[in-house]
This record gives structure tokens, C-alpha cells and sequence, in this order.
């Protein structure tokens, strides 16, 4: 994604949004990524959320020079600086093993960042990965950051999208079991879904009338009824009823044609009907460069599209395109 120089309103001139930035899972590649980040350059008031002794040590065994600056406030970046609202991890951090301990200070990352943003002391957050079983383990009910930050924001109605440069699909469920989705798609739930969507376009990325086309839930979007009355009896009924609202939305399309380049030629967002039907599509086009963005919130937040890789901390082998991506497209919607 190209990156922008045009500052936000709520900055001094010049200095661009104020970002935070949270560091996740402390075992895994997260605060890897943080690093690089600060190691490069970016139009915008950044304020890191983590571990200082995590940070630091993870540098050393990196060998980053990477100055850590604490801080209480975002601050223009400079390249090789990291400024670091400071908090504490519970118990001492091994990079790639996981610890209990440790999961309250992942959330407590994310309730700073997104009560900040609340608040409006930051324009939007960026938020490196988390690993939902060990918070889980933990006894902290956890289904990922788009439902934990829906819920902390009050947002009745989240929407995840994925963006891979052109490409960008939502979700029409999530974290669900497969057997679970055909009772999750109602026709109320798709129109809202539908309007999270077209609002986002909207707001985040400028479309004056977005164009979205939404995947059938069986195959060959049903055949007529032959193999699956989904798309019959509540796909199209939905879409029905957001064009009556004015969205531009057509389908139901069969999932295996959805992303065809004739298809996508006309479409600025797919609607996929669960997790698999559309992220790997997503991470077969921009793995390592994907950027997750949470609709439907009354704040910006941006991710990465994918976990910890807690094979690949502190070994300098970790890609950090997507974080890069996540906090390109944060500066860009800020922008906006």
C-alpha cells in the first residue's frame, strides 16, 4: 500500500495521525514486529503499547537499534526510535512459550489502546497477533479481537474485513465451528452486515457508492434449492432488502466464481458467508502484506492477517508486511 504524507486534523501540522500500537502476545512475533516498525519511517504520531524488558531484550537478540523512549503520549515518529507506553507483563517472557500468566496483559494492552481511542487521545489502533487458547486458558473468555473490541466499544454490530491491496473481502460470521454457520446467517444479520459494510467502504476507504458482491453459502450458491435452500430463503431475501435501502449489492454469487477477475473488475468488496469461504482467497493473494480491519466500531482499528508464529520469534525470520500493511492502511483511513 502507498503510504501517505497528509496529516490528520486532530495532530500538529506535518505529524500525522496518533496511532497506538499494541505489541500482543508477548512469546510470539509481535514485539518483533513492533521493532521493525520503529525502525522505519512512517507519517504519523505513534505510541507502542508493551513490555519495556520484553522490547528491550527482544532487540538485543535481534540486534535492532532500536532506541526505546518511554512515553504517555504518541509522538511524531523518527526511524530508529520507539516510543513506549510501558506495561508490565505479569511473569518473565521466554520467547515462543506461551504462559497463562501472561494473558491479562495481553487484554490490558488492548482495553488501553481502545479506551484511548474512545476517548480520543488516538485516532485509530494497530494490533499485532494474540493467541486466543492461552488467554482462554487463562479463564478470560476470548473469541478474537473483532468480538472483544465490539464489545468493550459497545459496537452492536462488528464486521471483519480483509484487505489485500484491490482485494477486500468481510465476513458475514467468524470464529464459528462450520456446523454452526447456516444458523448464524439470518436475514436480519446480513442486512446489518450489509450496512457495516457499505458504511465502512464509506468511511474508511472513500467510496461514494460501494459496490459489493455477496457469496452464496453452498455450493453453485445452491443450484435453485438442489443443494441448499440458504441462498433462497435468506441470502437473496437479504440482499433484497439492503437494495431497497439503496446498498449496491448483488448475488448470491457461487463462491468458486466470486473472485474471478470479471467478477472482481466490478465489485470494491466481496461478502463471503464464513472464515474459510473468503480468507483463503485473501491469504492466497497478499499473505504477508493482508491487513484485518475491524467494521461496525465507533473507533479505527487495523491487524494483521495472521497469529503469533511462535516458532519464528526473537529468530529474526519473522515477515512484519503485515503489521507494516496494518499500520499503513491505519494512516491512510486517519487520513481520510
Amino acid at each position: 500500500m502507498r503510504r501517505t504524507s497528509t496529516s490528520a486534523t486532530s495532530g500538529p501540522a506535518g505529524a500525522g495521525p496518533a496511532l497506538a500500537v499494541t505489541s500482543g502476545e508477548p512469546a510470539g512475533v509481535g514485539p518483533d514486529l513492533c521493532l521493525a516498525l520503529a525502525a522505519a519511517d512512517f507519517p504519523a504520531r505513534l505510541l507502542f503499547l508493551g513490555d519495556r524488558a520484553v522490547l528491550r531484550e527482544r532487540a538485543e537478540e535481534l540486534r535492532l537499534p532500536v532506541r526505546i523512549v518511554e512515553a504517555a503520549e504518541p509522538a511524531a515518529h523518527r526511524a530508529g526510535e520507539l516510543q513506549l507506553l510501558h506495561v508490565a507483563t505479569a511473569a518473565p517472557v521466554e520467547a515462543g512459550r506461551l504462559d497463562p500468566a501472561n494473558a491479562r496483559y495481553v487484554i490490558d494492552l488492548l482495553d488501553i489502546a481502545c479506551d484511548g481511542c474512545s476517548a480520543g487521545r488516538y485516532d485509530g489502533m494497530v494490533t499485532a497477533p494474540v493467541q486466543k487458547s492461552v488467554i482462554c486458558e487463562a479463564g478470560l473468555p476470548f473469541t478474537g479481537h473483532t468480538e472483544y473490541l465490539a464489545a468493550r466499544t459497545g459496537a452492536p454490530h462488528p464486521v471483519m474485513l480483509l484487505v489485500a491491496g484491490k482485494l477486500r473481502v468481510a465476513l458475514a460470521t467468524t470464529h464459528l465451528p462450520l456446523a454452526e454457520v447456516p444458523a448464524a446467517i439470518t436475514i436480519e444479520r446480513l442486512v446489518d452486515t450489509l450496512v457495516v459494510l457499505d458504511g465502512g467502504l464509506r468511511r474508511h476507504f472513500g467510496f461514494a457508492r460501494p459496490r459489493i458482491v455477496a457469496c452464496g453459502l453452498n455450493p453453485h450458491a445452491g443450484e435453485s434449492g438442489h443443494l441448499g435452500r440458504e441462498e433462497i430463503e435468506v441470502i437473496e431475501p437479504a440482499l433484497k432488502a439492503a437494495q431497497a435501502r439503496g446498498l449496491v449489492v448483488r448475488g448470491p454469487v457461487p463462491a468458486d466464481t466470486a473472485f474471478t477477475p470479471r467478477v472482481l473488475a466490478d465489485a470494491d468488496a466481496v461478502l463471503a458467508m464464513y472464515h474459510d469461504q473468503g480468507l483463503p482467497v485473501l491469504k492466497h493473494a497478499g499473505f504477508g502484506g493482508g491487513v484485518n480491519v475491524t467494521l461496525g466500531l465507533p473507533i479505527l482499528r487495523t491487524s494483521v492477517d495472521h497469529g503469533t508464529a511462535l516458532d519464528l520469534a526473537a529468530t529474526g525470520r519473522a515477515d512484519a508486511g503485515s503489521l507494516t500493511a496494518a499500520l499503513e492502511l491505519a494512516i491512510e483511513c486517519a487520513n481520510r
